[in-house]
């Protein structure tokens, strides 16, 4: 809870800390935190668990959080990161607790579909909910007289098809992070800690691509940058679906490399221009919504990966399980999980297609003195 009202929160006191023609730049650098908080997490744990136990995990993780509470006190000016001062609409309790109710039906139907099996009557009572619950958000929120989120956003065709092509990107790009360690560790015999330490590389080009990609954009537009880096990801994905049980983990590293340069490539420009039709009183809401949809798109990702894969096991006569993959695995259940890795990767580039696709067609986002006037507007 406390994690998803930081990243509502976050983003939305960055970008209103910048002006709008170095918003790019802003997102950019926030990025780049992000990725150094990927790479530097797991170094960081892996250390305490070694010099101390588990519970230091934890016990660091709460001093850390002690330290950034102190400082948020002491740094964060709230009239500069655009905090009302007046009075404030009321809050919208019953669009809270739809969205709510829709979001905990689709994680409980998306994380529990392989094991349950997806034509379960939980599985099944969870997405129709889910389903259910989001359409009556939709009435609700365009009848609201101070909606959580104002669905007449959707009419612009910047902020729809921006959306779209970010939750489109997270659906394509997430299931890397979750097979490959499974192909390094089972099928080519590396440790945890070697698999660790391979993914620095490619997690390192989220911390260098994101605030040099969003200063980019700033200066030369959003569509060069946002479709440049799908394509690079598309390809790192064509890559990654070529792996064999013999291929070199060169290849591997290639790829898991190539698609994390793409999405950070992406992101802070397609943010961005996203921000750039959103007047700044809506932007933690937006924020918080962008981060919605990059969840969404990470749980979509996953469980649609998971199932090509298994299902690809099945059909070669081996339990469809993740469960059954390891080191000591038979050659044959080895040789079945990378058909189906493969051709879940295959897959997912298709995702990233339709990305570059909405990106070429979102259009551009707002001039920045444009921006202005439309802040102003009641």
């Amino acid at each position: 809870v406390g994690a998803a009202m930081t990243q509502g929160t976050s983003m939305a006191m960055v970008v209103s800390t910048f002006p709008p023609e170095q918003r790019g730049k802003a997102l950019g650098l926030q990025m780049s935190m992000v990725g150094l908080g990927g790479v530097a997490g797991p170094a960081v744990g892996g250390f305490l668990i070694g010099v101390a136990d588990w519970r230091w995990v934890f016990f660091g993780g709460s001093i850390m959080g002690a330290v950034s509470v102190l400082a948020a006190i002491i740094i964060i000016d709230s009239k500069q990161v655009g905090q009302p001062t007046g009075d404030r609409e009321a809050f919208d309790w019953l669009g809270a607790a739809l969205s709510t109710g829709a979001m905990v039906s689709f994680l409980l139907g998306m994380t529990g579909g392989q094991r349950l099996g997806w034509l379960s009557p939980l599985i099944l009572g969870a997405l129709g909910s889910f389903i259910a619950l989001m359409i009556v958000f939709v009435w609700w929120e365009l009848r609201a007289p101070s909606p959580i989120m104002d669905m007449r956003l959707f009419k612009r065709r910047l902020f729809t098809f921006g959306v779209s092509a970010s939750y489109l990107s997270f659906v394509g790009m997430s299931s890397v992070r979750f097979l490959m360690p499974f192909y390094l560790q089972a099928v080519l015999g590396f440790s945890p800690l070697q698999v660790g330490l391979m993914i620095v590389p490619s997690a390192s080009m989220m911390i260098i691509m994101g605030p040099l990609s969003g200063r980019l954009s700033d200066r030369f537009g959003v569509r060069l940058f946002t479709m440049g880096g799908m394509a690079v990801t598309m390809f790192g994905l064509i890559v990654l679906s070529t792996l064999t049980p013999s291929s070199s983990f060169i290849l591997a590293m290639v790829g898991m490399t190539m698609q994390s340069f793409g999405i950070g490539t992406f992101n802070a420009p397609n943010n961005s221009s996203i921000l750039s039709v959103v007047e700044q009183s809506k932007y933690g809401v937006i924020s918080g919504f962008l981060n919605l949809v990059r969840n969404s798109g990470n749980l979509t990702s996953i469980a649609v990966a998971t199932v090509i894969v298994t299902a690809s096991m099945a059909s070669m006569g081996y339990p469809p399980s993740l469960a059954e993959v390891s080191v000591d695995s038979d050659p044959g259940l080895i040789a079945a999980f990378t058909s189906g890795l493969s051709l879940a990767f295959r897959f997912m580039s298709g995702f990233i297609f339709i990305a570059i696709v909405a990106s070429y067609f979102k259009g551009n986002p707002i001039p920045p003195e444009k921006e202005i006037v439309l802040q102003e507007q009641p």
